[in-house]
Protein backbone atom coordinates (compact mmCIF):
# COMPACT_ATOMS: atom_id res chain seq x y z
CA UNK A 1 0.00 0.00 0.00
CA UNK A 2 1.15 3.51 -0.85
CA UNK A 3 -0.10 6.70 0.74
CA UNK A 4 0.34 10.00 -1.08
CA UNK A 5 -0.16 13.41 0.48
CA UNK A 6 -0.05 16.56 -1.64
CA UNK A 7 0.67 20.05 -0.38
CA UNK A 8 1.57 23.47 -1.72
CA UNK A 9 -1.62 24.51 -3.47
CA UNK A 10 -3.23 27.88 -2.97
CA UNK A 11 -4.21 31.18 -4.54
CA UNK A 12 -1.84 32.67 -7.07
CA UNK A 13 -2.03 35.52 -9.55
CA UNK A 14 -1.52 34.93 -13.24
CA UNK A 15 2.19 34.90 -13.95
CA UNK A 16 3.04 33.69 -10.48
CA UNK A 17 4.61 30.47 -9.28
CA UNK A 18 3.78 27.62 -6.94
CA UNK A 19 5.56 24.44 -6.00
CA UNK A 20 3.48 21.39 -5.23
CA UNK A 21 4.86 18.54 -3.16
CA UNK A 22 3.71 14.97 -2.84
CA UNK A 23 5.05 12.92 0.05
CA UNK A 24 4.83 9.15 -0.27
CA UNK A 25 4.90 6.40 2.30
CA UNK A 26 4.65 2.67 2.08
CA UNK A 27 6.24 0.71 -0.78
CA UNK A 28 9.70 1.60 -2.16
CA UNK A 29 9.33 5.04 -3.70
CA UNK A 30 12.34 4.94 -5.99
CA UNK A 31 10.98 2.11 -8.12
CA UNK A 32 7.74 3.84 -9.02
CA UNK A 33 6.72 6.21 -11.75
CA UNK A 34 5.06 9.35 -10.40
CA UNK A 35 2.59 11.63 -12.06
CA UNK A 36 0.78 14.89 -11.50
CA UNK A 37 -2.76 15.13 -12.80
CA UNK A 38 -5.27 17.93 -12.61
CA UNK A 39 -9.00 18.28 -12.90
CA UNK A 40 -10.72 21.57 -13.56
CA UNK A 41 -14.43 22.10 -12.90
CA UNK A 42 -16.51 20.43 -15.57
CA UNK A 43 -13.48 18.81 -17.22
CA UNK A 44 -11.91 15.39 -17.19
CA UNK A 45 -8.81 14.63 -15.20
CA UNK A 46 -5.68 15.09 -17.32
CA UNK A 47 -2.05 14.12 -16.95
CA UNK A 48 0.11 17.21 -16.52
CA UNK A 49 3.56 15.73 -15.95
CA UNK A 50 5.19 12.43 -15.08
CA UNK A 51 8.58 11.15 -14.07
CA UNK A 52 9.83 7.58 -14.32
CA UNK A 53 11.88 5.73 -11.74
CA UNK A 54 14.91 6.50 -13.90
CA UNK A 55 14.18 10.20 -14.09
CA UNK A 56 12.69 10.45 -17.58
CA UNK A 57 10.00 13.09 -17.77
CA UNK A 58 6.83 13.77 -19.71
CA UNK A 59 4.87 17.01 -19.96
CA UNK A 60 1.52 17.85 -21.45
CA UNK A 61 1.84 20.38 -24.26
CA UNK A 62 -0.14 22.92 -22.25
CA UNK A 63 2.54 23.11 -19.53
CA UNK A 64 5.79 22.53 -21.42
CA UNK A 65 8.34 25.18 -20.61
CA UNK A 66 6.38 26.35 -17.55
CA UNK A 67 6.15 23.32 -15.25
CA UNK A 68 8.96 21.10 -14.00
CA UNK A 69 8.52 17.73 -12.32
CA UNK A 70 11.28 16.34 -10.12
CA UNK A 71 11.72 13.71 -7.46
CA UNK A 72 13.81 13.23 -4.35
CA UNK A 73 13.97 9.52 -3.65
CA UNK A 74 15.68 10.02 -0.29
CA UNK A 75 12.74 12.15 0.86
CA UNK A 76 10.16 10.03 -0.98
CA UNK A 77 8.78 13.19 -2.47
CA UNK A 78 7.86 14.36 -5.96
CA UNK A 79 7.55 18.02 -6.81
CA UNK A 80 5.81 20.07 -9.45
CA UNK A 81 7.29 23.53 -9.92
CA UNK A 82 4.73 25.66 -11.70
CA UNK A 83 5.86 28.96 -13.20
CA UNK A 84 4.10 31.54 -15.37
CA UNK A 85 0.75 30.31 -14.13
CA UNK A 86 -2.30 31.00 -16.24
CA UNK A 87 -5.97 31.19 -15.27
CA UNK A 88 -6.54 27.93 -17.13
CA UNK A 89 -4.16 26.19 -14.73
CA UNK A 90 -6.82 26.50 -12.03
CA UNK A 91 -7.70 22.96 -10.94
CA UNK A 92 -7.37 20.36 -8.27
CA UNK A 93 -3.95 18.76 -8.67
CA UNK A 94 -3.48 15.11 -7.82
CA UNK A 95 -0.35 13.08 -7.30
CA UNK A 96 -0.29 9.45 -8.44
CA UNK A 97 2.15 6.57 -8.36
CA UNK A 98 2.42 3.37 -10.33
CA UNK A 99 4.71 0.72 -11.69
CA UNK A 100 5.11 2.57 -14.99
CA UNK A 101 3.81 5.47 -17.04
CA UNK A 102 0.11 5.02 -17.56
CA UNK A 103 -0.28 2.44 -14.81
CA UNK A 104 -1.10 4.59 -11.83
CA UNK A 105 -2.41 2.63 -8.89
CA UNK A 106 -2.36 5.04 -6.00
CA UNK A 107 -3.70 8.57 -5.71
CA UNK A 108 -3.46 11.45 -3.29
CA UNK A 109 -6.40 13.49 -2.08
CA UNK A 110 -5.59 16.51 -4.24
CA UNK A 111 -4.58 20.10 -3.63
CA UNK A 112 -6.39 23.13 -5.06
CA UNK A 113 -4.62 25.67 -7.25
CA UNK A 114 -6.68 28.77 -7.97
CA UNK A 115 -6.04 31.85 -10.05
CA UNK A 116 -6.69 34.91 -7.91
CA UNK A 117 -6.51 37.48 -10.71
Amino acid sequence: QVQLVESGGGLVQAGGSLRLSCAASGRPFSTYAMGWFRQAPGKERELVAAISSGGSTYYADSVKGRFTISRDNAKKTVYLQMNSLKPEDTAVYYCASGSSYGAYEYWGQGTQVTDSS
